[in-house]
């Protein structure tokens, strides 16, 4: 709809202009105003979001700059020739679905709806059974990479359902749709674009035939490309680092990850803070995130506990995980420790970190 105020030349009252006097056509047009805002929809008012400015299908423009740009950088950098790029890309439509499930993460939701995503009797029963099945290679993954089987089984578990779930998106079709129509990313998804190409050539994998994640993780490991190449390992006697196939392979590229982002063995993960935090200090860290840390000691002091030591001197963050409604108390507070960070790393959600953490802990009971 289009509004069209006619202007019409008026006398000038210059009584009326006098301080303190009132002004019928400000008045009016604030009115106007105001009712344009009453009228339209929410949605009318709210930002689009990416998934808004496109049509599922829609063809890629590769003669776009950003796009004749990466092709120019892969050529000269990576020695990707014309016609490996033409086959490569040619035909690249949006998906829409992708865009969408970028803005509704699951992470977002409060731990008490979270969790149960996750900790489930079917997934802690298989599980267990994993853990007796590959009992000799856990042993030889805790010996090599330190990290405890329990936390590695559960990330699989979390991750892809052990393996069976590794996703159903096209992971060449996601990480171009999210480099030319998720503006808000599209320099991080650019960089896993060329990541990706990279280790299909390195591996021997048809980028084109590899399914995924919404977001272009993909895998038993639910990789996303950049870490695959920094952190996939081969652990079943040959040099390719197969995380779709091989079970060794995924077991101890997960290990080595967390091995390499600080975890030790049979060290504390967490600690119980209680309901409330007695100290502002506390407070001032746990709104700024995972990324506050404050020494172990600081926080025994300011909250007036003992808590279990680190292996050496370490810094803990401040975690409140939300309780469900009707509970004595809404939050649930934790300290977590360096081995907890290491999950961090992994998935930057502290919701992420405990349910693995907790999934870990039923495989015990």
């Amino acid at each position: 709809m289009t509004i069209q105020i006619r202007r019409q030349k008026m006398p000038v009252n210059i009584s009326a202009m006098k301080p303190g006097r009132p002004r019928p056509g400000l008045y009016l047009l604030i009115g106007l105003l105001v009712g344009l805002v009453l009228v339209l929809p929410p949605a009318a008012l709210a930002k689009p979001k990416a998934a808004d400015l496109v049509t599922d299908g829609q063809p890629i423009d590769l003669n776009q700059a950003k796009y004749q740009k990466l092709f120019g950088e892969l050529e000269k950098e990576y020695q990707f020739t014309p016609a490996e790029l033409e086959e490569i890309f040619s035909g690249q439509t949006i998906s829409r679905r992708v865009l969408e499930l970028m803005d509704k993460q699951w992470e977002a939701r409060p731990y008490y709806k979270y969790a149960p995503l996750f900790l489930t009797p079917g997934k802690i029963r298989k599980g267990k059974e994993k853990l007796r099945q590959y009992r000799e290679l856990l042993d030889q993954i805790e010996e090599r990479f330190g990290v405890d089987r329990e936390i590695v089984i559960a990330i699989w578990g979390i991750e892809t359902r052990y393996g069976e779930h590794q996703g159903g998106f096209n992971v060449l079709r996601t990480l171009n749709t999210l480099f030319a129509a998720y503006p808000r990313r599209s320099a991080f998804f650019r960089k896993q674009l060329v990541h990706f190409l990279l280790l299909c050539r390195e591996n021997g994998v048809d980028p084109r035939t590899v399914k995924g994640s919404y977001a272009g993780a993909f895998g038993q490991t639910q990789f996303i490309p950049s870490s695959f190449r920094a952190y996939a390992v081969s652990f079943d006697g040959d040099t390719r680092r197969d995380v779709w196939n091989s079970v060794p392979d995924v077991l101890a590229s997960i290990a080595n990850y967390l091995k390499t982002f600080g975890w030790k063995l049979d060290a504390p993960i967490y600690a119980e803070l209680g309901p409330e935090l007695k100290s502002q200090k506390l407070l001032s860290a746990y709104l700024k995130g995972r990324k506050a840390k404050l020494p172990l000691e600081e926080v025994e002091k300011l909250q007036q506990l003992d808590l279990p030591p680190c292996p050496g001197p370490c810094k803990v963050t401040i975690v409140g995980l939300e309780l469900p409604p009707g509970s004595k108390n809404t939050m649930r507070y934790i300290a977590g420790y360096p081995n907890f960070q290491a999950i961090t790393a992994w998935n930057h959600s502290n919701r992420y970190a405990m349910a693995v953490t907790e999934l870990a802990e039923a495989f015990k009971k």
